[in-house]
Formats: structure tokens, C-alpha cells, sequence
């Protein structure tokens, strides 16, 4: 699409906080406005628009404009009814990948043992979620009560909170690692090393495979901009 504004900004209404583009709120596709709960995130939302297209008549795409997506699945597929957002994202406690540790090479396992096992100890500490741990891909049972309380934990976020845990999550494989970054106990490039560290030391025997490589590019990128979301909402 074409930039058809000049001015791009956020403004306080009783409500929330909108974003103007010259003056005229902004619209979701099925005609709403726009309303964010924060100011900081109307204002990260009102740059980006300034930014795209870059002026008047220029050229942009709403792959520009991230945020904006993000606060807008929030808003028009999540709020009216989180509940399934909720399920959907809390079925990853029941493989969370950091269950899952490797047989072999030595080296391997003491590596996802020493990266790993201190995000299980906080789980269990700060959620009241233990989880329990197998080697190999044969799936192992958690707790109904950890299953439970980890659903808990989910259904606990608001609307925002789970639209970036909803990138967040299944990029990372792990529901354990995507609420310790909506937390704010790991940073987006920890998280992503943490979820990728098989990969990573197989890059390291074996040399880099170009297509994996942009692979993890991608989902750290997307990793990034999920914790970049849910920083700029506040608490979950």
C-alpha cells in the first residue's frame, strides 16, 4: 500500500491510547480503532508508522509495521475470547522442550543439562510447576498439578501477553523459556540460544549449514520482536 498520512501519533483517550495517523485514529481491518493499554506501546506503535513508507506516497507493508499486528491480534482475535489462545499455548507444558534431553554425545548432555535445568528449577520455584525429564523423543508424562499450574500461569496474561507469547512460545518450543521472557527473566537472545543449543552444537562439529543458519535467523527475529511486545505491555 501506498503512505497516504504525514503525521503519525499516539493519543490519550479515557479508555487507553490510540494512535492518529494525521490526526484520524487508526483502524483495524474489521473498522475499529486501535487501543492500546500503554503508553509506551502506542508511542513504539505511533513510530513505527512514522517510519513506514517513509514519506507521503511511499511504499509500505504491514510487515513494516509489527507491533501494530501484534496489538491488533491482541485486540480483535484474543480479547473477545483468550481462553483458546490460553489452551493452545499451555499444551506446550506437556513437551516442553526442555524436558526432552539428549542420550548421547557426553558433552551434549552435560550442555542442555547445565543450560537447561536451572529454567526447570525456576518453573518449579516461581510457578509452582516441576517438571520431570526423559531422554530421548519417548514421551514423558507431567504432573497433573504442574500441568495445571502452568495453565494457570498462561490464562493468568492479559490479551497483549498472550499474543506475543503466541510467537514466542512455539518458536521457542518451550512454554517454560516463553514465560521466563515475559517475565523479564531472560532476554530474547538468551531465550533463542536456549532453544536452539542443539542445534548450535551440531553447527559446532559438523560446520554451519547456510539454510539453517537463516533458519535461526528468522526465528530469532521473531523471538525478538514477541519479548520486544510483551516489554512494552508491562506485566503479564
Amino acid at each position: 500500500m501506498l503512505r497516504f498520512w504525514d503525521r503519525a501519533e499516539a493519543a490519550r483517550e479515557p479508555e487507553g491510547w490510540r494512535i492518529l495517523l494525521d490526526g484520524k485514529p487508526m483502524r483495524l481491518p474489521d473498522g475499529t480503532p486501535l487501543l492500546v493499554a500503554r503508553e509506551t506501546l502506542a508511542e513504539a506503535i505511533a513510530a513505527e508508522w512514522r517510519e513506514a513508507g517513509g514519506t507521503k506516497g511511499g511504499k509500505m507493508s504491514f510487515a513494516d509495521v509489527p507491533l501494530t499486528r501484534l496489538a491488533g491480534t491482541a485486540q480483535q482475535r484474543i480479547a473477545p475470547d483468550p481462553a483458546p489462545t490460553a489452551a493452545a499455548l499451555a499444551k506446550y507444558a506437556e513437551a516442553d522442550l526442555l524436558c526432552y534431553r539428549a542420550e548421547a554425545p557426553e558433552a551434549l548432555v552435560r550442555r542442555q543439562a547445565r543450560a537447561w535445568q536451572p529454567w526447570l528449577d525456576w518453573a518449579a520455584r516461581e510457578l509452582d510447576a516441576p517438571l520431570r525429564t526423559t531422554t530421548g523423543i519417548i514421551h514423558v508424562a507431567q504432573p497433573p498439578d504442574t500441568l495445571r499450574a502452568l495453565r494457570g500461569a498462561v490464562a493468568s496474561a492479559t490479551p497483549e501477553i498472550l499474543a506475543g507469547l503466541g510467537i514466542a512460545v512455539p518458536a521457542l518450543g518451550s512454554l517454560v523459556l516463553g514465560l521466563a521472557l515475559a517475565r523479564g527473566r531472560l532476554d530474547a537472545a538468551e531465550a533463542h540460544a536456549l532453544a536452539a543449543l542443539d542445534e548450535l552444537f551440531q553447527a559446532e562439529l559438523w560446520g554451519e549449514d547456510e539454510e539453517a543458519a537463516a533458519r535461526r535467523r528468522h526465528i530469532a527475529a521473531e523471538i525478538a520482536l514477541a519479548a520486544r511486545f510483551m516489554e512494552l505491555c508491562g506485566d503479564p
